[in-house]
């Protein structure tokens, strides 16, 4: 009988965590204490709120409460504790590499404007590396429900910050406002400066988004990416070109793309040959972390030791980890192997 190895040992990349999302539930109610926010019960039960996005109503529920915990997020010092347990966590999981997903804007309003904000993310990140050892980076993600002038304008800025820990540019929210097609002319002046294109597709609409991010984005990796299991074309294209699907399937369960873990289609996707990077997207709404992803990968799908350790190794290629750290890592999926 094969030995089963323990999944928090295996080192892997992390390239699919939000920034808000990454935060613990203790901070957040330490947080809201210390600035008198009330929070619903949903982000204080001490378990997952239960989310169904697949519709409006839901969807909207969901950033509801994702905006109610980035409230809590006022001082610079608040976002140097949250780059630094999300590291942590991290770590405990066996990440080696983290690439934090962040819109500035968000936080501009608090920390003095949009720069401001985003000088304040770039100093936590590298505090947080320095003091814990774990290479971390980060996405700049334009908001899709905006307009496609801001994207451009936060493309513009991330690619100045690109010495800084700058390594790609995304598209969030709701994949079921707007096209892809608007955002364009703004992932256009990112993959010019050098950033990796990683826009969200495929979650919670069909096949056509994760299409519409090839053609009108170029996307090199694609934030979710999973309706694409429903076209064995599109499927053999992801595989072919080898774009990194930024999987999270508790996530997908959670807000209800799919009805049980089982239901996810990471068999599909590997077995097509479709790069993939597993992700925790936001652990403090969905209740689960990143070595847990790979846990529900060898318990719902059946993936041996030898496969997870192939998504491991995927993960890591995806990333825009520098060649040595890749080479270390790979070198430690084959130590956890051996």
């Amino acid at each position: 009988m094969e030995r089963v190895r323990d999944v928090r040992l295996l080192p892997k990349a992390h390239l699919h965590l939000h920034f808000t999302g990454s935060m613990r539930p203790t901070t957040l109610l330490e947080l809201a204490d210390k600035y008198g926010v009330h929070l619903p019960d949903a982000l204080t039960g001490g378990q997952p709120p239960k989310l169904r996005a697949t519709d409006e109503r839901g969807w909207f529920r969901f950033q509801r409460l994702y905006d109610m915990a980035r409230s809590c997020l006022r001082e610079p010092e608040d976002i140097q504790r949250l780059v630094r347990e999300a590291a942590q966590e991290d770590i405990a999981d066996g990440c080696g590499w983290l690439e934090i997903q962040v819109d500035p804007t968000s936080y501009a309003p608090r920390l003095g404007g949009l720069i401001p904000a985003l000088e304040v993310i770039l100093d936590a990140v590298d505090s947080a590396s320095r003091e814990t050892g774990l290479g971390m980076r980060i996405l700049v993600a334009a908001n899709r429900m905006k307009h496609p002038l801001d994207a451009r304008t936060l493309a513009r800025l991330a690619v100045r910050y690109a010495d800084r820990g700058i390594v790609g540019f995304g598209l969030s929210n709701d994949e079921r406002r707007g096209m892809a097609r608007d955002f364009d002319r703004a992932f256009a002046i990112a993959r010019d400066g050098g950033l990796l294109a990683a826009p969200h597709g495929g979650e919670l609409t069909g096949p056509s988004s994760v299409r519409d991010c090839l053609d009108d984005l170029h996307a090199a990796r694609i934030g979710h990416g999973v309706r694409a299991a429903e076209d064995p074309r599109l499927l053999k294209r992801l595989a072919d070109r080898g774009v990194t699907c930024e999987v999270c399937p508790a996530s997908n369960v959670a807000l209800g793309v799919y009805e049980k873990p089982e239901d996810v289609p990471l068999r599909t996707l590997y077995d097509a040959g479709v790069p993939m990077a597993l992700g925790a997207d936001d652990p403090l709404l969905f209740g689960s972390r990143l070595a847990a992803q790979y846990e529900l990968a060898r318990t719902h799908h059946g993936f041996g030791d030898a496969e997870l350790a192939e998504l491991a190794r995927q993960s890591v290629r995806g990333s825009a980890a520098p060649a040595d750290v890749q080479e270390k890592l790979l070198a430690g999926i084959d130590g956890w192997l051996a």
